[in-house]
């Protein structure tokens, strides 16, 4: 063999190894945007199941504020499957997020609610630091 032929082989695993850690780092970089997806996708569950017991509780009701939550599930659920779509099936499965507060939430004693840090600033109501929506007035936030 000669050297160009022998230069040419080397050049060519060169550019496959590269493509290959390309590929690696975009399904990486996709799998990374699913579970942050499903990780809204559970706060926003969690919140919307909050306010639906808290508008029950108060006798209360608040349709165009649910329905806001329930829009911003079904554009998180799409863009779920949007990302799910772009990896194979076993790519896909290998994604399993778990909140890490929700293990924490579950197995902590029970405490006091903490008091609200924020304000809505529409309207001046306090809400949850983590709340998507304000529950008074339906700004989000």
């Amino acid at each position: 063999m000669d050297f160009n032929k022998i230069k040419a082989m080397g050049l060519e695993y060169a550019e496959k190894g590269k493509n290959a850690a390309m590929d690696l780092a975009e399904k990486g970089k996709t799998q990374a945007l699913l579970v942050n997806e499903q990780g809204k996708l559970l706060k926003a569950q969690r919140q919307l199941g909050a306010l639906v017991y808290s508008l029950a509780k108060g006798k209360e009701e608040n349709q165009p504020l649910v329905d806001k939550y329930i829009e911003m599930i079904d554009t998180i659920e799409q863009e779920i499957t949007r990302l799910k779509a772009t990896l194979t099936p076993a790519e896909a499965t290998e994604v399993d997020y778990e909140a890490p507060m929700e293990e924490a939430e579950e197995t902590a004693p029970e405490q006091p609610a903490q008091p609200a840090r924020k304000t809505c600033p529409q309207c001046g109501a306090p809400v949850s630091d983590d709340a998507l929506f304000c529950n008074k007035c339906g700004a989000q936030l």
